[in-house]
């Protein structure tokens, strides 16, 4: 359901919900740049395996959210989900600073995420609603800049606050407080809760398992989870992996920065070029590239400069790959199934998001982290890239239905 032009009389909207994906990228990093001070001092407990936890329970959270709480806006409105949720997940993210031990932190941590998953689908479907379709690609390529801003910023802070780690988290519930009320008084609802109720039962996963939509989210679902296992993976352990390396956790957390300049970067690229030639085939090749990238990085590089272009055009494609799936999800499906579409793929993604980085920890745990965990990750990679060619050729639903006035 699209918004008619006479219906657009600001840039709030637009601002709002890459403010709302700040935060989501946020998220992304934050523990990655925590996890290694935790693991050093060993306060709270952490050890490896307690930080594998910890990432693990925070990714179930996020993925129940995306499964279970993001569809909810194609029956109640984009905007009454994106405010609840960001409040939800901001006073629990304040909650952490007072977590007396791992098990509380992670506790936290998974119920923050339950609030958060659920925004990135409600967003994207919110900007999708509101984009005209020629430029569907550009709207969730340049929203989805946000969760990179973020992610960037999130390492930028930690390079600056170390060892204080609860100054993260601060800032992170903070940052979602001040936003929760712009997003309530400045967003147009796209989906209001009234129209949503009288097409209830056109709406939420049992719609998906109607043709032509099975194979396509079956193929999508796989996607989006190759793609999460990468943008978390990396985000959660990559300065481990370079510390198993050799590198100092300096130089760490400042590669973490490069890779997130990259996806920034990589995402505005993507969405022209996908608007342009058209979404499949560029996600293809994204995932694709994203493959050769990260069996690179299996290779020690001695030399600080090649190192920091390899890892900035991994960025590059590893991030708006996933994007590109998101995008490709918001013009296959109507906009009554759009949150619930992108819940699913997002849902399916964040077990993959799981895995990433439990896998990534196990390894670090067995000290094989470098180079195998590169490995992992250019598989999957390639593994995107055949789930993506199961796509059908040819999946047209009607994009736009009455706009709202």
């Amino acid at each position: 359901m699209t918004i008619s032009p006479s219906a657009r009389p600001s840039r709030w909207p637009v601002w709002l919900c890459w403010l709302a994906m700040v935060l989501d990228g946020f998220d992304l990093v934050v523990l990655g740049t925590v996890i290694p001070t935790l693991i050093k001092t060993g306060e709270l407990g952490f050890d490896a395996v307690g930080a594998t936890f910890v990432a693990t329970i925070s990714l179930v959270g996020v993925g129940l959210g995306a499964l279970f709480i993001a569809p909810l806006s194609d029956r109640f409105g984009r905007r009454n989900l994106l405010v609840a949720c960001v409040l939800w997940f901001s006073l629990l993210t304040l909650a952490v600073v007072w977590a007396p031990n791992v098990a509380v932190f992670g506790a936290l941590r998974l119920l923050a995420g339950a609030g958060l998953g659920a925004c990135l689908p409600a967003a994207l479907a919110y900007m999708n609603d509101y984009a005209p379709a020629s430029s569907a690609g550009k709207s969730t390529t340049r929203t989805m800049t946000g969760y990179h801003v973020g992610a960037v910023a999130t390492a930028f802070l930690a390079m600056t606050v170390i060892p204080d780690w609860r100054i993260m988290f601060v800032v992170g519930g903070v940052a979602g407080l001040i936003l929760a009320p712009f997003l309530w008084f400045k967003l147009p609802e796209t989906l209001p809760a009234a129209r949503a109720a009288g097409t209830e039962e056109q709406t939420g996963f049992r719609s998906l398992a109607k043709k032509p939509y099975p194979l396509l989210a079956a193929a999508i679902g796989a996607a989006s989870f190759m793609g999460l296992l990468l943008v978390y993976g990396l985000n959660t352990w990559l300065p481990q992996l370079m510390a198993s390396a050799g590198y100092p956790v300096s130089a760490g957390l400042s590669l973490l920065l490069v890779l997130n300049m990259g996806a920034v970067a990589g995402l505005i690229i993507a969405g022209i070029l996908a608007d342009k030639h058209g979404t499949k085939p560029i996600v293809l090749l994204w995932f694709g590239l994203s493959a050769v990238c990260l069996a690179l990085l299996s290779v020690k590089v001695d030399n600080a400069v090649l190192l920091n272009v390899i890892v900035f055009v991994t960025g590059v494609f590893v991030f708006s790959s996933q994007v590109l799936v998101y995008a490709w999800v918001s013009q296959l499906f109507p906009a009554r199934l759009r949150a619930t579409a992108l819940g699913f793929a997002a849902g399916v993604g964040r077990v993959g998001a799981i895995v990433g980085p439990a896998v990534t920890g196990g390894l670090v745990a067995a000290g094989i982290a470098y180079p195998w965990g590169f490995y992992v990750f250019a598989a999957a990679g390639a593994l995107a890239v055949a789930a993506l060619l199961a796509v059908p050729r040819a999946v047209a639903p009607d994009r736009t239905e009455a706009p709202v006035s």
